[in-house]
């Protein structure tokens, strides 16, 4: 999924809510569906989308060029007092 039909979905979600058609929990899972999939698909030929794993930062998503910056991204966004070269991260698929 590109960035355009993303945001087509997440607003596509919004209205159903504005309309009615949806409550905030529904919308919620159906955004959050279109930011997994627009995630999971993320890939340019300079960035991917990394996942930690098998530490207190597991389930966190960046995306990033390189693992080594995905781990440095990780860090930052959990904890001042992580170390990025002890976190493991995965390209996300």
């Amino acid at each position: 999924m590109d960035r355009i039909s993303a945001l087509r979905n997440v607003e596509d979600a919004l209205r159903a809510f504005e309309d009615g058609d949806a409550d905030l929990a529904a919308t919620e899972r159906r955004v959050e569906s279109v930011l997994r999939t627009f995630a999971t698909e993320f890939e340019t030929s300079e960035r991917r989308a990394y996942r930690a794993v098998g530490d207190a930062a597991a389930g966190t998503v960046v995306v990033a060029s390189s693992p080594a910056e995905a781990r440095e991204r990780v860090a930052a966004l959990v904890a001042d007092d992580v170390d990025a070269a002890a976190l493991s991260v995965e390209p996300l698929d």
